[in-house]
């Protein structure tokens, strides 16, 4: 049921619901992290509403830029922005479905979840410094395994990403290497030699897929979708695991979302043995005063909509629905300040 949700989404949805804009109701625009989740929810809710989505995954900047730009009634990012520039802009933000990222890897007679890495391993995988498969670091993490003598590419996206975002974070707070020498960020100056760029999580997928010896990074539905090995990861806890929608859960689980203004808060490398440690979520950015109240109240809709009930969409392509309780006060202190009357 996942594997079929999953290849009919990704593979089918663009045209279904990026391009047919004169049928479609509501306009967003940005990351492509919760596009196959959106093309699901967009189908549903069409059915039961006659209101269709037209959502162009274009990634994260993209959809900061489109609706800063007023082109669209929401955006999505899955890196957050910031308070201050939401009060600059006139913008709130609130979460509208968590997820994973996933390190994958093209190499030969490796089933998902067989190669086990730290963060610090992966780390210096992506920057260069591990440059063979068979590196003595990588081989220390799986005894008994034949690793071959092959180079390592990496396989990063080429555009602005919340994706990019959530992995560098990841990476920032689990090796002081990489926070001393790249950073975090929607785009990173990637330091590996051996290195290929990729637009979307669909670009970075099929190059992976492409690239005999490659490693990438996606949202765990296109790992699944393209059927691309990942790499099994040891979470802050030291326990080695797997990515899916327990896992991702297990991370969200003490999350505290009113902490940070516009509740950008960061789920990677979160303590708990079941934890995967490069969770995400995914945030829509809507104005205040919208110029137009009827689309605006439109989007509030859907979302309501998807809140109560997309949660067995969301579990089928292993995402995570937010928590009712989360929900409740994202009405009662985020969508109260949006004035569509």
């Amino acid at each position: 049921m996942r594997k079929s949700l999953v290849k009919s989404l990704i593979g089918g949805a663009a045209l279904a619901f990026g391009l047919n804009a004169v049928a479609a109701d509501i306009t967003g625009a940005g990351a492509t992290f919760p596009y196959p989740i959106f093309a699901k929810w967009a189908e549903d809710y069409k059915k039961v509403s006659g209101t269709g989505l037209n959502y162009q995954s274009i990634g994260s900047s993209g959809g900061i830029r489109q609706i800063r730009a007023k082109t669209v009634t929401f955006g999505a990012s899955d890196a957050p922005v910031s308070g201050a520039d939401l009060d600059k802009d006139g913008m709130v933000q609130f979460p509208v479905i968590l997820g994973g990222v996933v390190p994958v890897m093209n190499l030969e007679g490796f089933k998902p979840g067989e190669l086990r890495v730290t963060g610090e391993v992966l780390a210096e995988m992506f920057m260069g410094w591990i440059v063979n498969w068979n590196d003595p670091k990588i081989a220390a993490l799986n005894p008994g395994k034949k690793l071959p003598d092959q180079t390592i590419t990496v396989v990063h996206r080429a555009d602005g990403s919340g994706t990019t975002f959530i992995f560098t974070d990841y990476l920032n707070e689990v090796s002081k290497l990489w926070k001393e020498k790249v950073g975090k960020g929607a785009a990173v100056k990637w330091p590996a030699a051996s290195s290929v760029g990729g637009k979307g999580n669909e670009g970075v997928a099929a190059n992976v897929s492409r690239v005999k010896g490659s490693i990438g990074y996606v949202e765990y539905a296109y790992a699944k979708k393209n059927k691309i090995p990942h790499l099994q990861l040891q979470n802050r806890n030291g326990k080695y695991v797997n990515p899916d929608d327990l896992t991702f859960a297990a991370a969200a689980a003490g999350a505290d979302w009113f902490s940070v203004p516009g509740m950008g808060i960061s789920l990677v490398d979160q303590k708990g043995d079941q934890s995967w440690p490069i969770t995400g979520a995914s945030f829509a950015l809507m104005y205040k005063a919208p110029t137009d109240k009827k689309a605006s109240a439109e989007v509030i809709k859907f979302f309501e909509w998807a809140f109560v009930n997309g949660k067995k969409q969301a579990a089928d392509l292993d995402y995570v629905a937010l928590p009712d309780a989360l929900t409740a006060q994202i009405r009662q202190k985020v969508w109260s300040q949006i004035n569509n009357k």
